[in-house]
């Protein structure tokens, strides 16, 4: 037990309260791992814990206070103090015993506070996560079997699921959240409620929504997190795109199941994620929600073709588009939407590579268009290629490192990331005798144009030729 979490169970209990650690630090305690914020439950009020946090602690916060909730911080003392108290910030949040449940016509929980450790408990999402450990004196407290669960590897509700869900409808996506983040099955009464009661999700705010999804997919193994939000119908209300790539397969089987390929490119788009100080550290949420998304324009765009064949023609643009909204809906911020979204438009670009025959120019073009998000890029790239044939998957890696290479080689010669042209607007607006306006953008795209086509051409010819293109304007 931190040595922060009996200290505080000592302040609370001197004052005339209960303090208990709950949740996710206990389970984790159980399940071999380390928890950075510790959490608490207490029959304080919200006004007496900040008192004692504020004692306590370097900084509190009480942003969550409507919610029963106040935080604090404790700074690192150097290298520890000697007595067992671990180097690095302490955080803690201590949350007033409570009950919440949602107004049939409000995306806002009501809350309510309660009186007991037990009925506090009997509020939280799942079993595994209704354990305690009373303070100061360490007592275990599992009341609704959390432990036999957390043994047996599966999510359960301390009460009627039916009557958990109806209170908080986020629970059912925390479960498809669990699955990923601890490997852990739904039973099958938790289970068939989820499928009974998927649509409830409407009421709850895409905030929430978008958090949930988002640690879901930044864990260990979204994939079985996903399925759940799939097989549950639960995605249908919160990412119906996903549900949407299962296109029925035609009885040729003309098509890969677009469903499936999309799961395997976000597997293998994890793998090539790389450590802290890589080029993509995982988890990186862009890399997997445009792995994810990559394809969800193609049941827009399926064309069956005569002689058999199906198209997807521009399905990257069309993708690109819903990936955006979809993301806006879910309130992501703009840079997450931007770049997932053009992640999603470029993921096909190097498929007219090919045979190798792209020009120095078109390699340029390639990079600047992906500017920043090259490196993920080139991740998202090769885990498209789901191929059974061993020999077309050689083939299509080692015409991708041929690219990267070409890369490198011309990254030596030149500053291929930040190309521009070799005179400025300033310059332009010099040579050509003018002012600010739209020619000096028309030339400045000119003289790219040309940078991207033959490389650096230096001042004196891009003079040149900007001089010609300008005569030729004139006449």
């Amino acid at each position: 037990m931190a040595p922060a979490a009996v200290e505080l169970g000592e302040i609370f209990s001197a004052a005339g309260h209960e303090l208990s650690l709950v949740g996710g630090p206990v389970r984790d305690a159980f399940l071999g791992r380390t928890s950075a914020d510790l959490d608490f439950a207490t029959s304080a009020t919200p006004d007496e814990t900040q008192r004692l946090l504020a004692r306590w602690g370097d900084a509190h916060w009480d942003i969550g206070k409507e919610f029963g909730t106040i935080g604090a911080r404790r700074f690192a003392r150097g290298a520890g103090d000697g007595d067992g108290e671990p180097a690095g910030d302490v955080v803690v949040e201590v949350t007033t015993y409570r009950s919440d449940s949602y107004d049939p016509d409000s995306r806002k929980p009501v809350v309510a506070f309660g009186d007991t450790l037990d009925g506090d408990l009997s509020r939280r999402d799942f079993t595994v996560n209704a354990m305690a450990v009373r303070l100061p004196d360490l007592t275990f407290v599992d009341p609704f079997g959390g432990l036999t669960d957390l043994a047996e590897q599966v999510l359960r509700t301390p009460i009627e699921p039916e009557r958990s869900f109806d209170d908080d409808p986020l629970r059912m996506l925390r479960a498809a959240r669990f699955a990923a983040q601890l490997g852990f099955t739904v039973e099958p009464a938790t289970r068939a409620a989820i499928d009974a009661m998927a649509g409830r999700l409407e009421i709850v705010s895409a905030e929430r929504v978008q958090a949930e999804l988002s640690k879901l997919l930044c864990a260990d193994r979204p994939r079985a997190g996903l399925q759940v939000l799939v097989d549950t119908g639960m995605a249908d209300h919160v990412l119906p795109e996903l549900p949407a790539l299962r296109l029925e397969i035609d009885e040729h089987h003309r098509h890969k199941d677009v469903y499936e390929h999309s799961l395997i490119v976000l597997d293998q788009a994890i793998a090539q994620e790389t450590g802290p100080d890589g080029a993509v550290p995982g988890p990186d949420l862009v890399l997997r929600l445009a792995a994810l998304l990559h394809d969800i324009g193609k049941p827009a765009t399926r064309r069956f073709e005569p002689g058999g064949g199906v198209s997807f023609h521009h399905h990257e643009v069309v993708g690109a588009k819903m990936t955006a909204k979809r993301l806006r809906a879910l309130k992501y911020e703009k840079q997450v939407v931007k770049d997932v979204s053009r992640l999603v438009e470029l993921h096909l670009r190097f498929h007219g590579y090919g045979d190798g025959a792209w020009t120095d120019s078109a390699v340029r073009r390639y990079v600047t268009d992906a500017g920043p998000l090259l490196e993920r890029l080139h991740r998202l790239t090769r885990a498209d290629c789901t191929t059974r044939n061993r020999r077309k998957a050689k083939r299509l890696a080692d015409a991708y490192t041929d690219l990267e290479e070409r890369i490198a080689r011309l990254r030596e010669q030149e500053e291929i990331d930040s190309i521009r042209p070799d005179l400025d607007g300033t310059q332009i607006m010099e040579i050509l005798g003018v002012g600010p306006g739209p020619v000096v953008g028309q030339a400045y795209r000119h003289l790219l144009g040309l940078r991207m086509e033959h490389g650096p051409l230096g001042a004196e010819r891009a003079a040149a030729e900007l001089q010609s293109w300008w005569a030729g304007r004139q006449d």
